[in-house]
């Protein structure tokens, strides 16, 4: 399942250093705008300390954990609707990704240009956040404008195209007043119309608040309604570099439990509404991404798409089972291994092992 996250942001937000950390990837981080043109794409684990524990029990030949993809764009200026900076090929980078995780400038720093010709300590996250929405919605409601004549003239031929349309049309009303396409009240039937549109504002977006490394641990106030994920790159930066034992010693002195990409990647996860099953045996451990609601023949596809057409049934124990009994011989003898059926729908963690017919 490839699914992709576009960073986005400001130019000098910090967006290609956090990406070069996230990713362990070479990139250019440059003071000055328009320092990433073409996108970075890197492939990150999300971190699953259930895939250790699995491990313990099986002794398998390697670990596997889920990935996101991470797009590293260029930055956004004000009137890239119009074409300022990047302008086009900006707002289409974006249209391919899955979800967006935009990076808010909190640090200070006299010596990071915040635009062309401007320095300073000074910082703005809302108003910054505000700039990119701005330009987002401003983009979304020229593609509706483009899109709406065609919509209209088909539907008079096709009458199962009028739905499309009038959604259409309601939200071209609602970006008009400003707002978000994906906060727009839809049913289900009116939402999956929504699909065809590629609007920019319908995707899943969170915040990464770049902050100064004193304020790692600050609550921060919500940004649209999003509480956004403090991280400090510069930090993430010299994590990245360090053996893992290094790593967590840092971050102990820091007060962290964790890493900020540590919470990002599962952050981005959930934001996708994704969840992992398992796969134990001793040549791997393995997780395996699926959406929420997913039912077993779906899962087994995620392996192969042959499995989804064979699909005769799947043995399933849950993940606490699994590890409180020692594993599989442990959950068959205690009656906690389960046969299950097409119908059955994955819940995060459970161990899974399909049969079906090739």
């Amino acid at each position: 399942m490839s699914l992709s996250i576009g960073i986005v942001g400001l130019p000098n937000v910090g967006k290609s250093t956090l990406f070069t950390a996230l990713t362990k990837k070479g990139g250019l981080a440059a003071n000055y705008p328009f320092a990433t043109i073409d996108p970075n794409v890197g492939i990150v684990d999300v971190p699953d300390e259930r895939l250790g524990r699995l491990a313990e029990i099986v002794n398998p030949g390697r670990i596997v954990p889920a990935t996101v993809e991470f797009v590293d764009i260029a930055g956004l200026v004000k009137g890239a609707n119009e074409g300022e900076g990047l302008g086009n090929q900006f707002l289409a980078n974006i249209r391919e990704t899955d979800a967006i995780c935009e990076v808010v400038r909190y640090f200070s720093d006299p010596n990071v240009m915040r635009e062309v010709g401007r320095v300073g300590e000074f910082v703005d996250p809302a108003g910054d956040a505000d700039t990119i929405m701005t330009e987002l919605i401003l983009a979304d409601i020229q593609s509706l404008e483009k899109q709406l004549p065609r919509l209209e003239k088909d539907a008079k031929r096709d009458k199962e195209l009028a739905a499309k349309a009038d959604v259409a049309r309601r939200l071209l009303d609602w970006l008009n007043e400003g707002n978000r396409a994906a906060t727009m009240e839809m049913t289900d039937e009116e939402r999956a119309e929504t699909k065809g549109l590629f609007l920019l504002t319908m995707k899943p977006i969170l915040y990464v608040a770049n902050v100064d490394e004193d304020q790692l641990g600050e609550e921060l106030a919500p940004i649209d309604g999003v509480t956004p994920i403090p991280i400090c790159a510069k930090v993430e930066a010299e994590l990245s570099e360090l053996e893992p034992e290094e790593a967590a010693e840092y971050l102990a002195d820091l007060g962290l439990e964790k890493s900020g990409l540590e919470t990002l990647a599962q952050a981005a996860y959930r934001l996708l509404g994704l969840q992992s099953y398992f796969t134990a045996g001793e040549m791997e451990v393995k997780a395996w991404t699926v959406r929420v609601g997913a039912k077993a023949p779906e899962a087994a596809g995620v392996i192969h798409s042959d499995f989804e057409r064979g699909f005769i049934k799947a043995e399933v124990a849950s993940y606490e089972d699994y590890v409180a009994l020692g594993g599989e011989a442990g959950c068959k003898n205690a009656g906690k291994l389960r046969i299950e059926g097409k119908d059955y729908v994955v819940q995060d963690g459970d161990i899974m092992h399909f049969r079906f017919n090739v």
